[in-house]
């Protein structure tokens, strides 16, 4: 293969709310940690071992303003994307990096309540390129005329 891919797909929980940043030129970024976590039993204790990793994810746009308008700390959510690594420079000079999702597509799977009633839901799809769907709205004709 001669061709290269830098391509993410994680499942896991808002660590807190979208933050947002808005341009001159109108566009804007919405940033926001995401929890992965494994699990394992310890063959030497037999106990369960959760280990969490933090994940800083990048969303522009439209996606950035779905996700601030429908997410929450504690929502599930999994998000497609590419690493991107960013050097910049702190208060003392010294080099820092940091390594962030961006991400290109997100679908919603259920928010923190439903994550604590375990109610299934049928999972909200967007793609960020896209504007979201509107609700299909019958041709004004009211619920009462459906034949069933």
């Amino acid at each position: 293969m001669s061709g290269t891919l830098n391509k993410v797909m994680l499942i896991g929980h808002l660590g807190d709310e979208v933050k947002m940043h808005y341009f001159e030129g109108g566009g804007c970024i919405g940033r926001f940690p995401l929890a992965t976590n494994e699990t394992y039993t310890s063959k030497q204790t037999n106990e369960r071992i959760t280990n969490t990793e933090w994940h800083n994810i990048v969303v522009r746009n439209k996606g950035a303003e779905i996700c601030e308008k429908y997410l929450s700390k504690g929502d599930k959510v999994y998000i497609e994307g590419r690493l991107k690594t960013r050097k910049w420079q702190d208060d003392k000079g010294a080099d820092r990096y940091s390594t962030e999702i961006h991400c290109s597509d997100f679908t919603f799977l259920s928010t923190k309540k439903e994550s604590e009633n375990n109610v299934a839901n049928k999972p909200v799809t967007q793609n960020p390129v896209t504007k979201p769907s509107e609700k299909n709205e019958s041709n004004g004709e009211g619920n009462d005329d459906l034949p069933f």
